[in-house]
């Protein structure tokens, strides 16, 4: 292995698509469209989109009523802050030019005032909110996409996701903001699904239900700037493609929404997936729609989506190894909240990804397997090439004691030590009877390392030329409709001989195992 650990050429940072890189011949597919993407990351960019002072925690907070709208429909906010008053920019995320945003709007000086404190669900321990709307923001001529709302006080600063949603994403490549994963890690107001005051010594006292009538904790917008923003500058600056942007809610409202999608991409962390959402987009590859999912850990657990005082789906339901709590146990076991592998309607998410969630912490190596693979071509990867730092915190192994696909292809083959014990994260390909190719990266830190410099865990510029190199090729490859014909998986399951059953579980006796 220490042979093949040979240095990444400078090629790999350069664009390029598997084969010669061209659209086929004759294909006009998207190319207006493809077009107007281009001319909006082409319109000047605003580089001081950025938070530079958060402030106290409670100086400026906010939360939108809305996940998603389409254009032109109004988003309401709902703000706080200790400031006599406040601001609000409207920022799209892209590429422009290497500014990565676009101011679309901007308010003017609103008054600033502390709302109501928030109050407490016993029964589920969920925390919301009754605010009053501090202001109402037009969409109009806003393109699809990801948003982020900053709102500016003397006092401090906060960021509020929304999602531009698309209406109709035929043809399109397909980006997914995990809103309802952001919500299960927010942890304003002391409670999310993992603990309570405390931190996570306090697992006991978590909650079952939270609720997206509240902000966000940190500077607001964490988990998407972290686990999805880097892929979005990614994917906007490529020619000829179609962009479609929706959230986790939206994939399970409208049945039909990823109907004659050409790709969907779930993105770095992407955990909680409730039923619908699940089954939509496992029909859409069934009828051709490639999927990419460049992370680890996800649709690991099983949720049920609420409506709240303001509107649908806005109550994530999650009761995890409490599931036998669950109002749904017993009645209708399908919708009852354990990770999708669990009792009492185990069903685990390999069937959909390729991959099987295995544990935390791990911080290793990415070490490529299969060289010739297509998604690698251009990288000048070798048997064994190491890539530093990119495997972490959370894993993902292709495990044949769980139902998987075939043929599937283990491109990577990264050992790991966690929690004491050896074991190792795949990276791995599966094409479908439909014609659609699925790709897991089977890392947590895929997204989050494409920027290279800066981080700590290791990672190098070297390890953020190969992941955006490596998702550029997925990217153009997933655009043209089912990928299989041109991009088979070439099995080679039996040969990697991967172990059944969880070793780290096995060791330490932890079922279900413990995730962060």
């Amino acid at each position: 292995m220490a042979a093949g650990a040979a240095a990444i050429p400078a090629a790999i940072a350069a664009c390029g698509t598997p084969g010669n890189g061209k659209t086929p011949a004759g294909s006009t597919k998207n190319a207006s469209a493809s077009k107007r993407l281009v001319r909006e990351n082409d319109l000047p960019g605003d580089r001081h989109w950025g938070i530079k002072h958060i402030g106290a925690q409670d100086a400026m907070m906010g939360y939108t009523g809305q996940a998603s709208v389409l254009p032109g429909e109004p988003i309401t906010l709902y703000a706080s802050t200790t400031a006599r008053s406040f601001s609000v920019k409207a920022f799209r995320m892209g590429w422009y030019k290497g500014d990565l945003a676009r101011l679309l709007w901007q308010s003017g000086t609103l008054p600033g005032k502390r709302q109501r404190p928030y109050t407490m669900v016993e029964s589920t321990r969920t925390i919301q909110t009754d605010w009053d709307i501090s202001v109402t923001i037009p969409t109009h001529d806003w393109p699809e996409g990801s948003y982020l709302l900053r709102m500016d006080s003397d006092h401090g600063q906060r960021f509020a996701p929304v999602t531009i949603r698309s209406a109709d994403c035929r043809g399109k490549t397909v980006i997914k903001n995990g809103t309802a994963t952001w919500q299960a890690y927010n942890s304003w107001g002391g409670y999310n699904l993992y603990n309570g005051p405390g931190g996570p010594a306090n697992y006991n006292n978590r909650s079952y239900a939270v609720s997206l009538d509240r902000p966000y904790d940190a500077n607001g917008a964490y988990m998407f700037l972290w686990h999805e923003r880097k892929f979005i500058a990614l994917a906007e600056r490529q020619p000829g493609l179609d962009l479609a942007y929706v959230s986790s809610m939206d994939i399970e409202a409208y049945p039909d929404l990823l109907k004659g999608a050409s790709s969907l991409f779930s993105l770095g962390h992407d955990e909680y997936w409730s039923p619908p959402e699940r089954a939509h987009v496992t029909a859409a590859r069934n009828a051709g729609t490639n999927l990419g999912f460049l992370g680890a850990n996800c649709c690991f657990r099983r949720t049920r989506l609420a409506p709240t005082r303001l509107g649908d789906r806005r109550l994530v339901i999650c009761y995890k190894t409490s599931y036998m709590q669950d109002p749904e146990y017993g009645k209708n076991n399908k919708l009852v909240t354990s990770d999708w592998r669990e009792p009492p309607d185990p069903d685990p998410e390999s069937s959909m990804i390729g991959t099987l969630y295995e544990s935390w912490p791990v911080d290793a190596d990415y070490v490529v397997a299969t060289p010739d693979a297509w998604m690698f071509h251009g990288t000048g990867v070798q048997k064994g090439t190491r890539l530093p730092g990119l495997v972490g915190i959370e894993y993902d192994r292709v495990n044949p004691d769980s139902p998987i696909e075939r043929p599937i292809q283990i491109v990577s083959h990264s050992p790991v030590t966690c929690q004491g014990i050896n074991s190792y994260s795949d990276s791995a390909y599966y094409t479908h009877k439909s014609g659609a190719g699925v790709f897991n990266a089977g890392t947590m830190r895929w997204v989050a390392s494409m920027s290279g410099l800066g981080h700590e865990f290791g990672l190098t510029a070297r390890t953020a030329a190969f992941t955006r190199h490596v998702s550029r090729n997925i990217v153009h490859a997933f655009a043209h409709g089912p990928a299989a014909e041109k991009f088979p998986a070439h099995d080679n399951l039996a040969a990697m001989q991967e172990w059944a059953g969880d070793p780290i579980a096995s060791q330490h006796n932890l079922w279900p195992p413990i995730v962060l």
